[in-house]
């Protein structure tokens, strides 16, 4: 059984998820560097690349992916960095197909988002890419 964190522990990862949504880059860089785990993920499977995606980040999205993160997990709900990127119509999008995100990975896929919400910038985008 694995033991569970304790109070510091839990208050530094939930400091590096709020580096991650607001876009912290160099700090956040700063601690994967000192060997934070990059792919670092929360009660709900978000990894940091998801909720600097999700945030709109895109300079954390490049520094995370530098850094290592895989474009590839998903979270909880099966939604990738790429979901997130795309439905909020981010530069990132390009930062995580030339990582290699896969627009027809998760549930939903980045594919089927930006056709349910309409998105054509955003499909041509991952078609084109494909």
């Amino acid at each position: 059984m694995a033991e569970e964190p304790d109070d510091e522990t839990l208050a530094f990862a939930h400091q590096m998820f709020d580096l991650a949504r607001s876009g912290e880059t160099a700090a956040l860089a700063g601690y994967v560097d000192a060997g934070l785990p990059v792919d670092l993920t929360n009660s709900s499977g978000d990894t940091l690349l998801i909720l600097a995606a999700y945030h709109d980040h895109p300079d954390t999205v490049a520094a995370l992916l530098a850094g290592g993160a895989d474009s590839s997990r998903v979270n909880d709900r099966g939604q990738s960095a790429l979901t997130a990127a795309v439905f909020r119509q981010s530069e990132a999008v390009e930062l995580l197909l030339a990582a290699g995100a896969d627009p027809n990975h998760g549930s939903p896929s980045p594919i089927e988002v930006a056709q349910f919400f309409d998105l054509p910038d955003m499909l041509t985008r991952l078609i084109t890419n494909r």
